[in-house]
């Protein structure tokens, strides 16, 4: 099971601010990713080395920020203070994630500003809502030079990621062994009062930096 992205959602207020630090810590700039008009929300992003990316997340003054499960979750973890948002997963087929889950996956697209129409579906952000520490899964629908993470602007990469949680939930739900469910990423579990993402550790150039 592949780490596709991880996910920092705040509040509109401190979009811009929270970019800045993120990119200031990394070493490296986020590029703007656009609107995804059907969740409501906005984004910036850093791709990474070793196939994955960052990315800051906020909701946008629409109706569709409300209606939609991601809209919905980004909003409630910027109310809250903003933070991990959560983990993403690629999957190259989505149909047994849509089988094991029993409803269809969501279409998911944004318009780069460079003009091209990035789209993917998506699911599992209904269980995000009702268990923070269990991640979504992604299968993409553009070419892999075209996703977000071919573009690497640092050589800073993922190594880890912490999350508060139930190790034996979180492999049922992926259908991966509890001991390693990431292929190339180590997952260190950790106690804390809320489930979810708890942070992330990047080896950038100038050592280990934990967000």
């Amino acid at each position: 099971m592949r780490l596709d992205h991880v996910s920092y959602a705040v509040a509109r207020d401190s979009f811009v601010s929270t970019v800045q630090w993120i990119g200031s810590a990394l070493g490296a700039g986020f590029v703007d990713g656009g609107v995804h008009p059907r969740f409501g929300t906005r984004n910036f992003i850093l791709p990474l080395s070793g196939g994955t990316y960052v990315e800051v997340v906020t909701t946008l003054d629409h109706p569709a920020a409300d209606r939609a499960p991601f809209g919905q979750a980004v909003a409630r973890r910027a109310a809250e203070g903003g933070g991990w948002l959560g983990w993403v997963v690629s999957v190259d087929d989505i149909a047994p994630v849509e089988a094991r889950l029993g409803r269809t996956a969501a279409e998911g697209h944004r318009v780069r500003p460079d003009g091209f129409d990035l789209r993917w579906k998506q699911i599992g952000v209904l269980e995000l809502l009702e268990d923070p520490q269990l991640p979504y899964f992604l299968q993409w629908s553009v070419p892999v030079e075209e996703r977000p993470s071919a573009d690497p602007r640092t050589p800073t990469t993922i190594h880890g990621v912490s999350i508060a949680g139930d190790a034996a939930s979180i492999a049922e739900f992926l259908g991966e062994p509890a001991d390693h469910p990431l292929d190339q990423i180590d997952v260190t579990w950790v106690e804390d009062e809320e489930p979810g993402l708890v942070a992330v550790e990047f080896a950038t150039a100038h050592g280990p930096v934990t967000i």
